[in-house]
């Protein structure tokens, strides 16, 4: 964790309208995890530090052109303990991306590794730079 690692908190009407709608994000407060994003020809890498957060408590969305991580930490005490001091008081990490039409959100591939998360998302076969072949008559 570094200085930097963002709290986002929703909007007081958010818990009301998340209620409502089984679709709408949860409406807690979550830490922002970093995130690097490298693009080449053929799609984007994105690696996300998400430090504590073990696979079974990770979970990746994609629906239409929104990607969602989200993440819990498990800060293990012992019992009849309390931390005298914490920086980290939030357990969650929860981060929301916008696709680009020019990716396939249904080629995803995933690694969780050392508590940074890498996602290759690869362009479309339509977005993807091909060679034309010229003729010569």
């Amino acid at each position: 964790m570094n200085d930097s690692t963002a709290v986002a908190r929703n909007a007081p009407g958010a818990r009301a309208a998340a209620a409502q709608s089984e679709a709408a994000p949860r409406a807690e407060t979550a830490l922002i995890p970093p995130v690097d994003v490298i693009e080449d020809a053929t799609g984007i890498t994105l690696r996300a530090d998400l430090p504590g957060v073990p696979k079974d408590k990770l979970t990746l969305q994609v629906e239409s052109d929104t990607l969602t991580i989200e993440g819990e930490v498990g800060i293990p005490t012992p019992e009849g303990i309390e931390p005298t001091y914490a920086e980290v008081s939030v357990p969650r990490f929860r981060r929301v991306f916008t696709l680009s039409k020019e990716l396939d959100p249904g080629k995803v591939s995933a690694e969780l590794k050392h508590g940074v998360l890498t996602l290759r998302i690869p362009k479309a076969e339509h977005a993807q730079p091909r060679r034309i072949d010229v003729r010569v008559d």
